[in-house]
């Protein structure tokens, strides 16, 4: 039996002044926090890629895996996430985080 994991899932609305770039750059930094944040095993982002039209405007997404509920816990107050939280926030019209338990989890 394998250890559940905890998956952190959002996805963004950015506004419609931010750039490219600085979409790039957001989910570079969201990117780095891995190894640098204990117990944060992965994380995976991308625009939205489906034909069903079901997104509500929302234009990128992201997963994040982490090794335990409490490892997520410790995430949140942590001084790079919350610096990854200043630069990212003020460029988003809108977002939706969701977690979850998994048990028996593939990457």
């Amino acid at each position: 039996m394998s250890t559940p994991v905890t998956r952190h899932f959002g996805v963004f609305k950015f506004n419609p002044e931010v750039t490219p770039e600085q979409i790039e750059e957001s989910f570079s930094m969201m990117q780095k926090m891995v190894g640098q944040i204990d117990g944060l095993l992965s994380m995976e982002n991308g625009p939205y890629k489906s034909d069903e039209g079901l997104n509500d405007g929302y234009t990128h997404g992201f997963i994040m895996t982490f090794d335990s509920p409490e490892s997520r816990d410790a995430y949140l107050p942590h001084p790079v996430h919350l610096k990854v939280v200043d630069f990212v926030q003020p460029k988003l019209e809108s977002l939706v985080v969701f977690d979850f338990d998994v048990d028996n989890a593939t990457f």
